[in-house]
């Protein structure tokens, strides 16, 4: 990112706007193309084209699903068929940035339908094919919950879909650099992705797309990205994105393995604690997981109280995802599960990453003994 970065004068050599014709815009175009050339390569896009660069996972959540259902629509109004309510699926445990606006696309005359998961947060095949109409236009489900951690089975899910003459979309922000993400291999039509949850600098994202699927702009004026997504891009952030997106990948397995490792220690220490719980049952070794995330019910305790203890001796956890951890309300992934709303106010979420250590589990484990008799 660094060149693109440089202060002052320094900056005119390749710190231009991507969209200008003059040599300081050209040459930000050159590394704005080298990097979706490699995350192109990196997701498994068959063309750099289908990789449309947005400001974060939010967006491109909310560009898939509103641009999707309702490029979809616009296909039913050219048949003829302008009188159907087209039918919109997402699972029940998706992060807001596809719940709110599957919301909005209700307002907007869409039908839609939240398909809630089993038990252990899975969304099974068979409920999907029993959700869908001859009217459905669009499935959301994610390719990891940040949260309880489930990879959901988004081939078989997609397949499913297609067959209905729907299309198909996955937030894979959370599986990205810790389980196999090929958006070809999965035959989505679309996935969103965020930088900052693989190394990244934030405030950087993308949305795959994949060529010819119908889909009405998100956000509209200078039409970059192919018209697909106005707005001048940030070329530096881009480039850390395309540099991390490279490392996750690459490094995935044996990062994943070693993550696993402390994946399964933790659980083991956790719930050895009197009221601590595994809320979902994750087989040592299991890669049905994020070999990264951890969750616990701790019974009798609020998790706030928890989490501002674990603080206080130096480790940062949370209660659900981090997008929400101001709000009290128990997390929507849990209560669709089928926790009881007393035990979901007890939940608490530990998470990895690449810098994460076996003497940091350990003391995190120390540091569970004690807030729990502080």
């Amino acid at each position: 990112m660094a060149p693109y970065q440089e202060p002052g004068r320094a900056n005119i050599a390749c710190g231009g706007n991507a969209n200008s014709l003059h040599g300081p815009g050209r040459a930000a175009f050159a590394a704005l193309e080298e990097a979706r050339r490699a995350l192109a390569g990196a997701l498994g896009a068959r063309r750099p084209s289908e990789v449309i660069l947005t400001s974060g996972a939010t967006e491109a959540d909310n560009a898939a699903i509103l641009g999707l259902a309702e490029g979809a629509r616009e296909v039913y109004r050219r048949a003829g068929k302008g009188d159907v309510t087209p039918h919109v699926i997402v699972s029940a445990i998706e992060h807001d940035a596809v719940l709110a606006p599957a919301k909005r696309l209700e307002a907007l005359g869409f039908e839609v339908t939240r398909l809630r998961p089993d038990a252990s947060g899975f969304v099974e095949v068979r409920a999907l094919e029993e959700a869908l109409t001859p009217h459905t236009v669009l499935v959301s489900v994610q390719a990891a919950n940040s949260e309880v951690g489930s990879i959901q089975p988004i081939a078989q899910l997609a397949a499913c879909a297609h067959e209905a003459g729907a299309l198909f979309h996955t937030d894979a922000v959370q599986a990205l650099g810790k389980a196999p993400v090929d958006v070809g291999a999965l035959d989505v039509d679309a996935a969103s992705f965020s930088a900052h949850k693989i190394g990244g600098p934030k405030g950087v994202g993308a949305l795959y797309l994949r060529a010819r699927t119908p889909f009405a702009p998100f956000l509209l004026g200078g039409g970059q990205e192919s018209g697909l997504r106005s707005g001048t891009q940030n070329v530096a952030g881009i480039a850390g994105f395309a540099a991390a997106a490279v490392a996750a990948q690459s490094s995935m397995e044996d990062e994943a393995a070693r993550l696993r490792v402390l994946r399964d220690r933790l659980y083991a220490g956790l719930t050895a604690l009197g009221p601590v719980e595994a809320t979902v049952d994750v087989a040592p070794g299991s890669r049905d997981f994020l070999p990264n995330v951890v969750h616990v019910l701790v019974d009798g305790y609020e998790s706030q109280t928890l989490i501002l203890r674990l603080d206080m001796l130096g480790f940062g956890v949370s209660g659900g995802s981090a997008c929400s951890s101001h709000s009290l309300e128990p997390s929507h992934v849990l209560r669709a599960m089928g926790v009881p709303a007393d035990r979901a106010q007890g939940a608490l979420r530990v998470s990895m990453g690449r810098y994460t250590t076996e003497s940091d589990v350990e003391g995190l484990l120390a540091a569970m003994a004690r807030a729990l008799d502080w």
